[in-house]
């Protein structure tokens, strides 16, 4: 039977990794894998998630299932975290939400949920997006549309273009938008562009789906949340996935977050039984640990606020990192202007280079990310960005 099945190319990722692994070279240089990294190049238990697991491993008393919408305490954390503790949607029981095994998980429930409202639906995603988005969605029947986002020329968002395309969507469409830290550009909106897409949404009458894999990771908590509290305190419905992934580390655990603002109460009742039917149908009951962990944190003030430390912590050697990034290339006599690296925001950056220049990085200086020139800015440190630096240098 299984010998029709054609053969697959290599995931991109998963091949760079196992190409980084096999070069002998000392000072290799790793920038492709999307996982935050300390300034040793260990991705980190954070010291809160370890207390929870301590929490965790004396309270916990049976191994049985937990309720199929999954941990309401996590659930109810996480729609704080984004949505504010004053929501007015959550007051008015217009949200309806499941525990999901990670991010991914969460997108696929709601990519699936959305084929149950109609198989004619359109979920247009930006260009470029990150790479996953395309099968997750995708495979659930879903038809795939794109709006420009990125220029690479201009390293900057094609805020216009991306209007423009918008403008063509129909009542019924769904409009794929990073909450924040756009991956695979880094690239965000402003505030008065979220206004405008707010006001498009008002307009044409498209589901906004947002994103948020990396909250906290761009200017803060409440700051990164702005973009998703504005549509879903001004429209009808909303859909969202979250991932705990990377603001929590909890990558390995596969924590996420599916959730749904309907209009009114009774279409949320409707709604909730729905997410977890989808549920049922692709893995039963959910994962417990890891949305454990994450309600112990949010409902402990102690724990939360150490929490709250250690992802601005992240986020703030991110960016000191962005900017030692520019001021080596600019010591290195670099004649190109990189000062748009400072200002993209949360793990990753475009580098704006050709995949001839990547695959040169690679092969003469192994340094290890994708063709697109996205790179995880997480992976540099002080003892590799003069080696990245001369190595960029060398090739532009």
């Amino acid at each position: 039977m299984f010998e029709v099945l054609p053969p697959l190319s290599p995931d991109p990722i998963l091949g760079l990794s196992a190409a980084f692994k096999e070069d002998t070279n000392p000072d290799k240089i790793d920038l492709g894998v999307g996982v935050y990294k300390d300034e040793q190049g260990n991705t980190p238990i954070l010291t809160s998630v370890a207390k929870a697991q301590k929490i965790l491993l004396e309270q916990e008393t049976s191994k049985a299932y937990i309720s199929p919408q999954g941990n309401q305490g996590f659930i109810d954390g996480m729609l704080s975290l984004l949505l504010g503790e004053t929501s007015q949607v959550r007051m008015a029981n217009r949200v309806a939400a499941v525990q999901a095994p990670g991010g991914c998980g969460a997108l696929r429930i709601l990519s699936e949920l959305l084929v149950r409202c109609s198989e004619k639906v359109r979920v247009w995603v930006s260009d470029p997006t990150w790479a996953n988005h395309i099968p997750l969605i995708g495979s659930a029947g879903l038809q795939l549309e794109t709006y420009p986002y990125f220029d690479k020329e201009t390293a900057s968002i094609r805020f216009d273009a991306m209007m423009e395309t918008l403008r063509k969507t129909e009542k019924g469409d769904v409009v794929l938008l990073h909450g924040c830290c756009h991956n695979p550009t880094g690239a965000d909106l402003t505030r008065d562009q979220w206004d405008a897409v707010l006001e498009l949404a008002q307009e044409r009458g498209f589901l906004p789906f947002l994103d948020v894999a990396y909250l906290g990771f761009g200017d803060g908590l409440d700051a990164d949340a702005y973009g998703v509290r504005l549509m879903a305190e001004n429209l009808p419905e909303v859909i969202i996935a979250a991932s705990c992934s990377k603001n929590f580390g909890l990558y390995r655990e596969r924590v996420g977050l599916a959730a749904v603002i309907s209009n009114n109460s009774q279409t949320r009742d409707i709604t909730q039984g729905q997410l977890q039917y989808v549920a049922r149908g692709i893995y039963s009951m959910p994962p417990s640990y890891g949305g454990a962990l994450v309600d112990i944190i949010l409902s402990d003030e102690a724990l939360t606020k150490e929490w709250i430390g250690e992802v601005d912590a992240m986020r703030n050697r991110m960016q000191s990192l962005r900017s030692m990034l520019v001021e080596k290339l600019n010591e290195n006599g670099l004649d190109r202007d990189f000062s748009f690296v400072e200002q993209q925001k949360g793990m990753f950056s475009f580098l704006c280079i050709s995949p001839q220049q990547v695959q040169a990085m690679r092969d003469e200086h192994s340094v290890y990310f994708v063709d697109s020139s996205r790179v995880n800015i997480a992976g540099i440190n002080k003892q590799n960005v003069d080696t990245l630096a001369k190595a960029l240098v060398s090739v532009l």
